[in-house]
């Protein structure tokens, strides 16, 4: 079939409405259509990133055997900086050169080894990054494959492209930064109490009076900037959101001169992002300076305490010397690991936001007999069938009906009434919650999901092309197509005329979305699409309408040749182009009103009558109608 997702042509009233506590448009903006989302349990998060490591388990275990023995040497220099100073304690012509030249030569080597392992770290590190980012994202795009339609319909789309970018680079920087300073701070910490434990207790005492107030620190900032970080990426998705919808729309936003309008909704948005960003970032800021604070209070008191215990001959000054470098390195890690802990809060808080989307329901998975349909005659049988995007409002009411295969069916009546409910039903995009659809007398939950939709060719009013060549789009549901079948299906849609008017005919490279075509080209190439894919069921939704009339004559007999043979479905508002349907169909409210044949419903002088006569009313009273 035509892999184009058809977008619902449907009234406010049909499409359900984006879900409370969910993401889109929104989402994150007090006042903007939604509240702020909470952050959810960060550890939970934590333990499924953990889960993401796989095959990079074992490399991770590596790498982390070099930061052991990186942080083992890098504790050696300060032991070895005090045997240095204590070699030459004695005073002049008192140097003990062997002790100083073998503590020199031990403590240059030893910095080169750490700068190389340090290296070494970071090289390893940022592949096992970059590859777990890799899997992440191609998880996440994997599963938008897989999301029903109505995720769409209730959500941004900008929202959505800043979880695939935004969000997983914040994990990405997380994962190649804070792992590595988590491990070497862990180590160094616990290496750092162990020496100075080792050269003097008392002193350990006064640099650990610290400690208490690090914690302490860290805990009141996590939870003060935790629920901002995570507000903040909600509210950098609305802001992606709103620029994309303008980008999309600025031919709109040109025409009706909204560009003031759309400039200020910028700005009301960018400003809130702005104010949660300064918050999280002003309250994230605070640990560094505090934890400044504490630790050159801590380093006082242990200048001061080693000052007395040297002058009473308890430690040497070389041990001092240690001890300082000792303290730092204690220190230091516990600032490092504080600031690291706003960077995972940011990570995590995009990790969550990447795992809302991939807990999201999946499309229903075939049943495990679901047949493959081969080749259908296309017999389509509606059987009092209901359906409501929302459970309590009901948008088709005990729908009934029956399509012959090679039988053209028209669905007209007012937007929202119900017209492409019945068309998102019949592809699946959506199951019914009451009564059955039946193709070739079989439920379409009997069928495998992928052989149904292979079944259907789909022209909607809104088409969408892909970047890369004409004949590329032409083929996108029948890959395989020869230049020749491609060639004539352009022919069967009154495309090939204006395309090989163009520099490369069939190779011109197209812009997104077909921008540099007109409207009236771009369907074309959809319908030739379809012409292509030679489905046995055909829905053409407004197929017509962005096309100028001439062209819309031409291709009239097209049309008619494609669905002989095949069931036809179509969905129009201007009723001259369904008069040849073998059954009209008219539907308000979720209900069928009126059907039958274009003679037939005239002369019953209905529903159907007043609405053509609203159309065509004078040209057809000419006519004798």
């Amino acid at each position: 079939m035509s892999r184009q997702a058809p977008k619902p042509n449907a009234a406010p009233s049909e499409l359900p409405p984006p879900r409370a506590g969910g993401f889109g448009p929104g989402a994150g903006h007090p006042g903007r259509r939604g509240a702020v989302v909470k952050p959810k349990n960060w550890k939970d998060t934590l333990r499924r990133l953990w889960s993401l490591f796989g095959k990079e388990k074992a490399l991770l275990a590596f790498i982390f055997f070099m930061v052991i023995v990186d942080s083992v040497i890098t504790l050696a220099g300060p032991y070895l900086i005090g045997r240095s100073i204590d070699s030459m304690a004695g005073g002049a012509g008192q140097v003990d050169f062997a002790l100083l030249g073998i503590a020199l030569a031990t403590l240059i080597a030893a910095y080169a080894t750490d700068g190389a392992l340090t290296f070494a770290q970071g090289w390893l590190m940022a592949g096992v990054s970059q590859r777990i980012v890799m899997n992440l994202r191609r998880a996440l795009f994997a599963k938008v494959q897989k999301l029903p339609l109505r995720f769409f319909d209730s959500r941004s789309q900008g929202d959505l492209m800043s979880r695939l970018t935004n969000d997983i680079d914040n994990v990405n920087t997380t994962v190649a930064q804070a792992v590595v300073q988590i491990m070497t701070g862990s180590i160094s910490i616990l290496g750092s109490l162990a020496m100075m434990l080792y050269l003097s207790p008392l002193l350990t005492l006064a640099a650990l009076i610290t400690v208490p107030a690090v914690f302490l620190l860290t805990r009141t900032i996590a939870r003060k900037t935790g629920p901002l970080f995570k507000e903040q990426q909600a509210r950098l998705g609305a802001l992606n959101a709103h620029v994309e919808e303008t980008i999309s729309g600025i031919h709109i936003v040109k025409a009706f001169n909204r560009e003031e309008k759309v400039i200020q909704e910028f700005e009301t948005i960018n400003e809130e992002l702005c104010q949660v960003g300064t918050q999280a970032q002003i309250r994230s800021g605070f640990l560094m300076p505090i934890m400044n604070v504490i630790g050159n209070v801590g380093f006082a008191a242990i200048a001061i305490t080693g000052a007395w215990l040297s002058v009473h001959g308890y430690i040497t000054v070389g041990v001092i010397a240690s001890f300082l470098s000792y303290s730092r390195q204690f220190v230091r890690p516990l600032n490092d690991l504080a600031n690291t802990f706003n960077l995972l809060q940011s990570g995590v808080a995009g990790a969550e936001r990447v795992f809302e989307v991939l807990d999201e329901e999946e499309e229903p998975a075939d049943e495990p007999k679901a047949a493959v349909l081969t080749n259908p005659a296309g017999h389509v049988e509606f059987d009092r069938v209901s359906f409501g995007y929302l459970a309590d409002v009901p948008i088709l009411r005990d729908i009934s009906f029956e399509s012959p295969a090679g039988t053209s069916t028209a669905l007209v009546g007012p937007t929202g009434a119900g017209k492409t409910t019945i068309v998102n039903l019949l592809t699946r995009f959506y199951d019914v919650t009451g009564g059955s659809i039946r193709i070739d007398g079989r439920d379409l939950r009997d069928y495998t999901l992928d052989s149904l939709r292979r079944s259907f060719g789909i022209v909607l009013q809104d088409t969408y092309l892909f970047s890369g060549t004409i004949a590329e789009n032409i083929r996108y549901g029948k890959p395989e197509a020869s230049d020749e079948e491609v060639r004539t299906a352009a022919v069967m849609a009154n495309a090939d005329p204006f395309i090989r008017r163009l520099p490369q005919g069939y190779g011109t490279l197209l812009s997104e979305n077909g921008g540099n075509l007109s409207q009236g080209q771009r369907q074309l190439l959809a319908i030739a699409r379809v012409f292509l894919a030679k489905p046995s069921i055909l829905i053409l939704d407004e197929a017509t309408s962005s096309i100028d009339t001439r062209t819309e004559l031409q291709i009239q007999d097209a049309l008619l040749q494609v669905m002989k043979g095949r069931t036809s479905f179509i969905i129009a508002h201007r009723l001259n182009t369904i008069r040849e349907a073998d059954r009209i169909m008219v539907i308000d409210h979720g209900q069928i009103v009126e059907q039958g044949g274009h003679e037939e419903l005239m002369a019953r002088q209905g529903v159907y009558y007043r609405m053509f006569m609203n159309q065509f009313g004078q040209l057809e009273a000419a006519a004798g109608h």
